[in-house]
């Protein structure tokens, strides 16, 4: 890849403008890093906190990242660079839902998923009401921001909450972000099942880690989507103490679980442990999820052994 190529793209598509950024030079065979925000934020708002943390750095000397904006999202709203053989997408809310929609038709070119706040179901008609019940009684920025955080955040008027508050009223275009609040919200149904529960059962091929935080609003979605992926293939990580957007609040303990599961795929074998290792054991609970309920509790000490695996279903209640 050209020197060049490191940087900021625009990129004509027959759907409009696609923003793109990207970081680093492909590292031999290796996937790029694939990102992908969610609604309200763009990039940097999504991403910036969790890729900047000190010991994300150990982890990104080794991927070229390529960070995606949703047609019109970016700041101030050349052709794509060729060569990303396949990549590790990671992904937030409507975000996930477009990695997790791009791995079911091209399964081949996505070798794993971090999908955090992913819902994997379509808005039904008592949805499609209240959506637009709220659009009556609430703005934009407001409504956007029960979509990311937790009910417990806003209501506490945190700094962070403040902050996205300003920045999604001010900075992003709310004409494009309506278009986009509008197209999340009629999604369909991703239409996938656990493999062995219907006959040709769909899911998801590559491994995947879930992530979601304690009470945050997609709690329940994730906890649907783990119920229908292979559980030999997929990590749920349910984060405490992070609200709706734990790569923002918890990138430490998000560097830490993303460092293992690049390794379980094969990659960074050698890896020193972070600081949130060296510091201190976490409480992990652990569970095969078969039945699609939520995980029961059973303790491991954290390590690389331990978070290594992507065969089973973990809680990270640290």
């Amino acid at each position: 890849m050209p020197e060049c190529w490191d940087g900021e793209h625009d990129i004509e598509t027959p759907y409009g403008l696609l923003h793109v950024v990207i970081r680093g030079s492909p590292k031999g065979n290796r996937p790029a890093i694939l990102t992908y925000h969610d609604v309200g934020l763009n990039h940097k708002l999504c991403f910036n906190t969790f890729f900047n943390f000190d010991d994300m750095q150990e982890i990104t000397k080794h991927f070229v990242v390529c960070h995606v904006d949703a047609p019109g999202q970016q700041v101030g709203a050349s052709q794509f660079p060729q060569g990303f053989k396949y990549v590790i997408g990671i992904g937030v809310g409507a975000g996930a839902y477009v990695l997790a929609k791009f791995a079911l038709i091209f399964p081949d070119l996505v070798e794993g998923l971090v999908l955090m706040n992913i819902d994997p179901n379509g808005k039904g008609w008592i949805d499609w009401a209240a959506t637009k019940l709220s659009g009556l009684t609430s703005t934009l920025p407001d409504t956007v921001l029960s979509h990311l955080f937790s009910q417990e955040e806003l209501m506490n008027n945190t700094e962070l909450v403040q902050s996205y508050r300003q920045q999604i009223g001010n900075v992003v275009n709310q004409a494009n972000l309506q278009l986009f609040w509008n197209m999340y919200n009629s999604r369909r149904d991703l239409d996938i099942n656990r493999p062995g529960t219907v006959p040709n059962a769909k899911t998801l091929r590559c491994p995947v880690m879930l992530v979601v935080g304690d009470n945050a609003p997609a709690e329940d979605g994730v906890v649907e989507c783990n119920s229908k992926l292979d559980p030999t293939t997929t990590t749920f990580l349910k984060m405490a103490d992070s609200g709706g957007l734990p790569q923002v609040t918890q990138p430490g303990k998000l560097t830490e679980a993303f460092k293992y599961f690049l390794q379980g795929m094969g990659y960074m074998p050698s890896a020193s442990m972070t600081r949130l290792a060296r510091s201190r054991t976490a409480s992990l609970t652990s569970a095969s999820s078969s039945d699609g309920s939520r995980p029961q509790p059973c303790t491991h000490s954290e390590s690389s052994e331990g978070l290594g695996q992507v065969n089973h279903t973990m809680e990270v209640s640290c």
